[in-house]
């Protein structure tokens, strides 16, 4: 951090589920973070969380009922580590089969898909990550040693139109896209903020990204 001052990050406040456990986390990493809607605050963030639980569909609503749209897209353009995570992560894709009237917002291209019929849905348990070969160095990825394990609770996955940009995959009876990279932005399907140590070691990873950033 820089010997100076934690790294401000805003965790998007949109009222959808449990949003302070990723607050929390990141606070127990070192992170001074805030749970806001504050346009000004998001905007002075070194940094920025959307966290997510429940409904496609839901969530992007409440999240254009709380004006923090077009929030989103500024940081993401901005350059500032930007982390989604959980149904966060699934808001970021253009789509979802779970909500087909729901549009998401396009920062990464493609659709978030069911798993498959024959697997009971939701996969809600630990799992082991395996990072993809292109994605092995990623500086969120790289500290956490061989399959680490993260909790999962969904029924869907993100299924982008370039495959590249899968950095992590798991095995739920078939290949799972677990978490994704693209350009400043970082996004899981998993919950960090609930997978212990692993978890734990990834958020602390963002926080030093955050850390980087220019006051």
């Amino acid at each position: 951090m820089n010997g100076e001052r934690a790294p401000r990050i805003a965790v998007l406040d949109y009222g959808i589920g449990n949003l302070r456990s990723a607050q929390k986390a990141l606070e127990h990493v070192g992170a001074d973070a805030v749970l806001t809607a504050d346009h000004t605050e998001i905007a002075a963030a070194d940094a920025v969380v959307l966290p997510g639980v429940g409904a496609f569909g839901a969530c992007m609503d409440a999240l254009r009922a709380a004006g923090l749209e077009d929030e989103v897209r500024a940081a993401v353009a901005s350059g500032r580590p930007f982390l989604g995570i959980c149904v966060g992560m699934q808001m970021l894709f253009d789509a979802s089969e779970e909500d087909p009237h729901a549009v998401g917002l396009g920062v990464i291209p493609g659709t978030v898909r069911w798993l498959g019929d024959e697997l009971p849905r939701p996969q809600m348990q630990w799992n082991q990550l395996a990072a993809t070969d292109a994605h092995r160095d990623d500086p969120l990825l790289a500290g956490l040693g061989e399959s680490p394990w993260m909790y999962f609770v969904h029924s869907l996955h993100g299924v982008p139109a370039d495959p590249s940009v899968v950095a992590a995959t798991c095995d739920y009876g078939g290949v799972v896209n677990a978490a994704f990279r693209l350009g400043n932005v970082f996004a899981t399907q998993f919950h960090p903020e609930k997978s212990g140590e692993s978890g734990l070691a990834l958020l602390a990873a963002f926080v030093r990204l955050a850390g980087r950033v220019p006051a």
